[in-house]
């Protein structure tokens, strides 16, 4: 029966991953489908180009919590269902399924957003301290360059170096590592653009013409 909880666990976390805000979003404010506009992809920054900065920051910050939720009180509640040895591990593995839904969302024929902000949550959530390093990161890459796929690709690369700086448990540091690879994976078409020359800047404090 143990076993049975914390699959159900894992089940919700996907779920909630999968809650498609940014779609969501594009249908209740400009009566779109997001996918097709801007960049195509369901995420924050494409409804930050599309439909504002307000309701790109709000679905940023919803995304955001997704994750954070998943790791804390979702997982805090299963855990205090079917407690188990490892419960470190298993807020790992929630974790990952709700990244999971938000990459490969059930309610858009599993074709979602790129991952970061989902991650984001999770890493805030498990790893606190080292979430606002890598933060900084994209912070400062992003203000340097204007690219928000740079700087998310730099920062999700910090992120594993950091946990071993800070002697962070191993299945943290693998948790990084593969969490790492995910996000550069789906940010393939942003690199081969970085590469030509084509992506597209976001210039935050300038109003649109």
């Amino acid at each position: 029966m143990g076993y049975i909880i914390l699959f159900l666990g894992f089940v919700a976390a996907y779920i909630i991953g999968s809650i498609p805000t940014a779609y969501i979003f594009g249908r209740v404010i400009k009566g779109i489908d997001i996918r097709e506009y801007g960049s195509g992809n369901v995420g924050a920054t494409n409804v930050f180009r599309v439909i504002g900065k307000v309701p790109g920051i709000i679905v940023l910050m919803i995304d955001i919590v997704k994750g954070l939720i998943c790791v804390t009180y979702l997982a805090s509640g299963f855990l205090y269902l079917a407690p188990v040895t490892r419960p470190e591990l298993y807020r790992i593995l929630v974790g990952l399924f709700a990244i999971a839904g938000h990459n490969w969302t059930l309610f858009l024929k599993f074709k979602g957003g790129k991952g970061v902000a989902a991650s984001a949550g999770v890493v805030i959530g498990l790893i606190p301290k080292i979430s606002w390093l890598g933060f900084m990161v994209w912070l400062i890459t992003f203000f340097i360059t204007g690219f928000v796929s740079l700087a998310s690709i730099i920062a999700v690369i910090s992120v594993p170096i950091f946990t071993l700086a800070f002697g962070e448990p191993v299945e943290i540091i693998i948790f990084t590592c593969l969490l790492c690879l995910i996000i550069v994976h789906r940010h393939k078409s942003n690199i081969r653009r970085l590469a030509r020359g084509e992506e597209k800047r976001i210039a935050f404090f300038k109003k649109k013409k």
